[in-house]
């Protein structure tokens, strides 16, 4: 199975850049509802993960307490817990569920290593589950 089947395009998706603030990450999370989004470069390609564990550790340990001070901390300065790995364009679905089993969602690079968007543990485990479904009723 082709993985960008499951693929969820960077045009369709809410991401921060690394030049954001921690305020233009917490609206772009907010707005969209998002909990965790990927982290891009000015060149589009991904550098990381943030969620918003991420985000309250570090307006703690910043001392933030307003959003106006917010606008003065780069997003790159808020210690992240955990990247998510991405996978290549060419991964198989094996490498795919590995991660998602640790990640809620597993980013996707192209062959120069661009971010073009993320494929959802949901997906996946829809995919594996219609799978097993279809492997149940083969024998009746």
């Amino acid at each position: 199975m082709n993985i960008l089947f499951f693929l969820h395009p960077k045009a369709d998706l809410a991401y921060i850049y690394d030049y954001h603030t921690v305020r233009q990450a917490l609206e772009i999370m907010e707005h969209y509802k998002y909990s965790c989004v990927p982290i891009l470069n000015k060149e589009g390609k991904y550098v990381g993960t943030i969620t918003e564990g991420d985000l309250l550790w570090g307006l703690k340990k910043h001392g933030i307490l307003n959003i106006r001070e917010a606008e003065n901390v780069s997003i790159m300065k808020i210690e992240r817990r955990c990247d998510y790995l991405p996978v290549s364009i060419n991964a198989d679905m094996e490498d795919l569920v590995k991660r998602a089993m640790e990640q809620n969602f597993v980013p996707v690079e192209d062959d120069q290593h661009f971010f073009i968007g993320i494929v959802t543990r949901r997906d996946i485990i829809g995919y594996l589950n219609d799978k097993a479904k279809g492997s149940d009723n083969s024998g009746d």
